[in-house]
């Protein structure tokens, strides 16, 4: 039975991953063809499966859900979600709600249902599904401030709405169950989630960091013991333990950790596999008649769920936090269902809510047209509008640095986009730090060894090589390349100083600051940095009085060719390799 049941698993997910080789093609989410998919293989398709049991896969759900949320968390961390932290609760507490009201009002005027089944069918499909958001900006452009966004709310939404449904299942099902018992019940896991989740993550930092595992590959399973420990506690502690999940992987992808590099891989892989097994097992409760049985409440809902529920959310709550009209179009468009929503509707059939298994089937019918529709033309929409960029909303490096970061270093893959400050700015004029450096730059599909000389283009890709202690600058530095100023300092009229020597050479005054970084040689300002020593501390710089100065242990002062002279009797008598390549480029640069 077990090796049927493997063998099951193994044919559904290569099937699935071969289907989305062809949705691709088609421009149609993968999603779509991963329920499809489950739905044939199901009772009334191929009857691969035999039986349907909606208690076993909304666990399934449940735990994929978990898997998903955290790497999700993992991968944005605190420093790309707080600039649009109160957008994103905001929509995922205030937003679910106003959608589930408007949804709710609308089907129950609109359908043969109770006003407290057309809440709960509302509050089923408000939530924007995570996976569903998180693949759709993988291929996307759309700008980083929208693109974290829905990337926040998807992570936070999913919990409110999970309490919010279990809240009006239990409205039909519990005598004397009223609306202060589900805003007290939402309010209470939350914040036990929001506890467990901030806790178990900033020990989760702290062992991370201190801990020096045998393997690089035990860091994932360490990091997977996380996820498993924030939903599990929570849960046991009587909260919901999605939130919970998603805190926690939040905060660990905001720490500099052991392993990250793995950790993150490990759980990009895992993410997917929860989301195809997601997909495939949901796809199995729907029988293919039962679709057009219910097309038309799935028509109703749907058009209240994308003319009316969410552009209404998205205008009473993001208006006023200074996002521009297109940026709420193009917000209201992007709220992808998936199937999370479908996960939420087997409550109301495990609970055995009247008519449960009709609005199973709306729901699953509703999912695949807001998909399709929302998914095929949100990136057409949002090129539109105007709210893309040259760049990706999410980036993704083009090599495996998890031994680099062992090393003590980072890579950090950098797009030059259209407009950027950067375009035609030669590598040498990025101005990075000593221990930071271009390592690879790829053109188009070409990857080439870029010298301090290299013009960069629209489209180029840089790979920079940072020390850990120096990666922190990075983000700031970027920013400079793309609204610059970027290039060579204009340099000022040269001052003559009357006591200035022509040349000298002296030990290393401490008050100029770091050998390899001065703030001033002699006292005497930089206006310009010719190159960086990366053997050891040093440079060569050009001062405000037209001289130019070598720092290190031993600092050379003087005119370009006064300081070329002394360099090349420092080549004959240079001791290794290293310190010869230094005085070559010194040598060099001042004959540019």
């Amino acid at each position: 039975m077990l090796d049927e049941l493997l063998l099951l698993a193994g044919a559904l997910l290569v099937a699935g991953l071969s289907a989305s080789l062809f949705a691709g093609r088609l421009r149609v989410p993968a999603l779509v063809v991963f329920l499809l998919l489950g739905m044939l293989a199901g009772p009334d398709g191929a009857g691969v499966v035999h039986e349907r049991d909606a208690e076993l896969i909304r666990d399934i759900g449940l735990v994929s859900l978990v898997l998903i949320l955290f790497e999700g968390g993992l991968a944005a961390g605190f420093k790309e979600i707080r600039p649009v932290l109160g957008p994103v609760i905001s929509m995922a507490t205030a937003g679910v709600l106003i959608t589930t009201a408007v949804v709710g009002t609308v089907t129950y005027l609109a359908l043969d249902v109770s006003f407290e089944e057309g809440l709960l069918l509302g509050a089923i499909v408000a939530s924007t599904d995570g996976a569903a958001i998180f693949a759709l900006l993988r291929g996307s452009t759309l700008r980083r401030r929208l693109a974290r966004t829905l990337e926040g709310e998807a992570g936070m939404n999913d919990p409110v709405t999970a309490l919010l449904v279990i809240g009006l299942v239990n409205l039909q099902t519990k005598d004397g169950y009223g609306v202060l018992d589900i805003v007290g019940t939402m309010v209470g896991e939350l914040a036990i989630d929001a506890v467990v989740g901030t806790v178990i993550g900033l020990l989760a930092v702290q062992a991370f960091q201190r801990a020096k595992l045998a393997s690089e590959g035990l860091y994932p399973v360490a990091s997977l013991a996380t996820a498993i420990l924030a939903y599990a506690v929570a849960t046991n502690l009587h909260g919901s333990g999605l939130l919970s999940a998603y805190i926690a992987g939040l905060i660990l992808g905001s720490f500099p950790i052991h392993g990250k590099r793995a950790i993150t891989a490990f759980h990009d892989g895992i993410a997917w596999v929860a989301q195809l097994g997601m997909f495939l097992a949901l796809g199995l409760l729907v029988s293919p008649h039962a679709l057009g049985e219910v097309w038309a409440e799935a028509l109703v809902i749907t058009a209240a769920l994308l003319l009316l529920g969410r552009p209404l959310a998205v205008l009473v709550l993001l208006g006023p936090q200074g996002f521009a009209r297109n940026e709420r179009l193009a917000l209201s468009w992007a709220g992808l269902r998936g199937a999370v929503p479908i996960v939420f509707a087997t409550f109301p059939v495990i609970a055995g809510v009247p008519r449960a298994g009709e609005f199973l089937s709306i729901v699953f019918f509703v999912v695949l047209l807001t998909t399709v529709l929302q998914g095929v033309t949100f990136e057409a929409l949002a090129a539109r509008l105007k709210v893309t960029t040259t760049r990706p909303a999410i980036d993704h490096p083009l090599v495996e640095v998890s031994t680099i970061r062992q090393l003590g270093a980072e890579v950090v893959e950098v797009r030059v986009g259209e407009g950027d400050a950067m375009v035609g700015a030669r590598v040498k004029e990025l101005d990075l730090p000593r221990d930071a450096l271009v390592s690879v730059l790829v053109r188009g599909d070409e990857a080439l060894l870029p010298r301090g000389s290299t013009r960069l283009e629209t489209g180029d890709r840089l790979h920079v090589l940072a020390r850990r202690e120096v990666a922190g600058q990075l983000p700031d530095l970027v920013e400079r390349w793309r609204a610059g100023p970027v290039g060579p300092a204009i340099r000022p009229a040269r001052r003559y100083i009357a006591i200035a020597p022509i040349f000298r050479t002296g030990p290393w005054d401490a008050r100029d600051g770091d050998q390899g970084e001065p703030a001033t040689v002699g006292g005497i300002e930089i206006v310009e940095r010719l190159r960086l020593r990366r053997d050891r501390p040093g440079a060569l710089v050009v001062l405000a009085d037209g001289r130019y100065a070598v720092s290190g242990t031993v600092v050379l002062v003087g005119s370009r060719q006064a300081v070329q002279q002394q360099a090349r009797r420092r080549l004959d008598r240079a001791g290794d390799d290293a310190e010869a390549g230094w005085w070559q480029e010194v040598i060099g640069a001042c004959a540019a």
